[in-house]
């Protein structure tokens, strides 16, 4: 998400990656439409049955699916839910934190890949993706952010390992887990919190969660509920409005600022978000013992 390392996340940093096949991408690949040695009625026949099967494959790779719930998660932020409940398979192969998906919308060839923020049980229970997507100016995500409830979007299967929060188990072996996020980077620290990983039968848990400020700052209103849980949330502001008596700067600053790490080996971590962040946070940590096969990475 040796170190767990997979892009994207979410949602914050946009790794490159290339769109999926279309029809005729597909039809070039095929090695029967290589091998075509034929006379010209014939190889249009055949032509057309090979396109159709590529358009198949195609549509194979996603899954249309209508919009449940879509509404103001924080500024610039939009929490948004997806039915997958006649989708019983694809609701199924969700089975980590961290994993992610393609999100296509109509008329548009390219997709958003989006961090899962809902816990597997959901999917599981209810039939239900949750995403917090962050809209930015001609992107995909802007169009999805000004869709309607009811609309149909299309979804590509699971991707990713996730979070393999087994790589610090037991609880009582690896008794402190440090975990940072920023912007919507919080979108699979969201499902990792509420899945659960022993956090009340660890003494140090904590969430450093960076954002400009808190009209920016998304599940303010699941903190309680996480602290409940044995996850102590720190925000870090970097542009706080006057009144502000929290943390502020960035989120590797006020980490330095506080630390207390006493056994770093027994140490785990989980970083989600921007790039420098993490890497920064990655070498501090490093530098004072912990292991890099102990960090949990999503960036």
């Amino acid at each position: 998400m040796s170190t767990l390392s997979f892009s994207p996340s979410l949602t914050t940093t946009h790794a490159q990656f290339s769109h999926p096949l279309s029809s005729m991408s597909i039809l070039r690949r095929l090695p029967l439409a290589r091998n075509l040695r034929f006379s010209s009625s014939r190889n249009n026949r055949v032509a057309s049955v090979v396109t159709a099967a590529a358009v198949r494959q195609d549509a194979a790779l996603w899954t249309p699916a209508p919009l449940s719930l879509i509404e103001s998660a924080a500024e610039s932020l939009f929490h948004i839910s997806i039915d997958v409940s006649s989708s019983p398979d694809l609701a199924a192969s969700y089975t980590r934190p961290g994993q992610y998906l393609q999100l296509r919308v109509p008329d548009v060839e390219k997709p958003s890949f989006l961090a899962i923020a809902s816990p597997p049980s959901l999917a599981a229970s209810r039939g239900a993706f949750e995403f917090l997507v962050k809209s930015i100016a001609g992107s995909t995500a802007e169009i999805l952010c000004g869709l309607k409830r009811g609309e149909t979007v299309e979804l590509s299967a699971v991707m990713g390992n996730g979070f393999d929060m087994g790589q610090v188990d037991p609880p009582e072996e690896y008794p402190t887990v440090l975990i940072f996020a920023t912007g919507s980077g919080i979108s699979p620290i969201r499902s990792l919190i509420e899945t659960g990983f022993g956090a009340d039968r660890r003494s140090d848990v904590r969430l450093y969660y960076g954002a400009r400020n808190l009209k920016r700052m998304a599940y303010q209103e699941k903190f309680k509920e996480w602290e409940s849980s044995g996850v102590k949330v720190v925000p870090v502001l970097s542009q706080p409005d006057d009144g502000w008596k929290g943390e502020t700067g960035y989120v590797q600053a006020a980490f330095a600022r506080a630390k207390q790490v006493s056994k770093p080996e027994a140490t785990g971590v989980v970083l989600c978000g921007q790039r420098q962040m993490a890497e920064e946070i990655t070498a501090m940590l490093v530098a004072d013992g912990v292991s890099n096969d102990k960090m949990l990475k999503n960036f």
